[in-house]
């Protein structure tokens, strides 16, 4: 189950950075992560109108587990800027790039009180077979 919620991760994010792009080409970047962060807002309301769930106790949560919305901000305008120039596929390669070389790191060291999942020199085929489908994308 958790194979298949991540490939519909995959699927729902470059639909997203496909509808935001859009929205950034017509509203200007600033603006549309404005519209895009509200209307998030508006749906997980929703949401946890729907399901009747209530937001626990935030007391003794570390500072730095609430900068993910930051992090989505960011994401957001970067990913937006990114489609003007690349194109949905290369943005989301690029972007996949990123978070697999990110992921790693702190898979390694397990930062974020994360369980340590040392690497090992298996992982380097994966990252050099992406690094080279991201080269063939690029070559017009």
């Amino acid at each position: 189950m958790n194979y298949f919620i991540s490939i519909f991760t995959g699927i729902v994010l470059a639909i997203m950075i496909s509808l935001n792009g859009g929205l950034g080409n017509i509203s200007g970047n600033y603006a549309s992560s404005v519209i895009i962060h509200f209307v998030g807002l508006i749906g997980i309301i929703f949401v946890l109108i729907f399901t009747k769930s209530k937001i626990k106790n935030l007391k003794g949560i570390p500072f730095y587990m609430f900068t993910g919305g930051l992090i989505g901000i960011l994401t957001v305008l970067f990913t937006n800027i990114g489609f003007m120039g690349l194109g949905v596929s290369l943005t989301v390669s690029l972007s996949l790039l990123g978070q697999l070389v990110t992921s790693l790191v702190i898979d390694h060291f397990g930062y974020f009180n994360m369980t340590v999942v040392e690497f090992d020199k298996k992982k380097i085929l994966g990252l050099i077979v992406i690094i080279a489908g991201i080269y063939v994308m690029t070559l017009s």
